[in-house]
């Protein structure tokens, strides 16, 4: 009954993965589980170890980095004033290197232009270019190419 050893050592290595969160130990544990299935198939020790050693091989090389890059991945969603980068707005005040007003996503924020030679009118629409502070910094709309 090697198959029931290979199933403590899965479940003991899956346990340590648990405590651990690095992928070593739970790939390892699923390799422990193909050496369990080869000792339930009646292979002898020999087979049931090269089946451990590929099976941890392959988890090890081909799957523990594609696992390592999708977790790696930044949120999608952006929150907070960086969900503002991008919208388009409206001047409520005339926006200048210094100064402005604009309303975007139904919030009025302070403004200030991208470019210092701008001075974008009152009712213009602009997009936000960055979030400095509590300052947005735009671009007006019609100069976008």
């Amino acid at each position: 009954m090697p198959w029931i050893a290979w199933l403590l050592a899965a479940a003991a290595l899956g346990a340590a993965e648990f405590f651990t969160l690095t992928l070593v130990f739970g790939l390892m544990a699923g390799a422990a589980l193909v050496a369990a299935v080869v000792a339930g198939m009646g292979i002898g020790l020999l087979g049931q170890l090269v089946a451990l050693a590929l099976a941890a091989v392959a988890g090890l090389v081909i799957v523990r980095p594609i696992a390592l890059r999708a977790m790696d991945r930044s949120p999608i969603t952006l929150e907070g004033s960086d969900a503002l980068i991008g919208k388009r707005a409206e001047v409520m005040q005339e926006v200048t290197a210094t100064h402005g007003l604009i309303k975007v996503s139904g919030e009025e924020w302070s403004a200030r232009a991208l470019d210092e030679s701008h001075v974008i009118p009152v009712g213009a629409l602009v997009d936000v270019m960055e979030i400095e502070g509590a300052t947005a910094v735009v671009y007006p709309r019609e100069l976008l190419p």
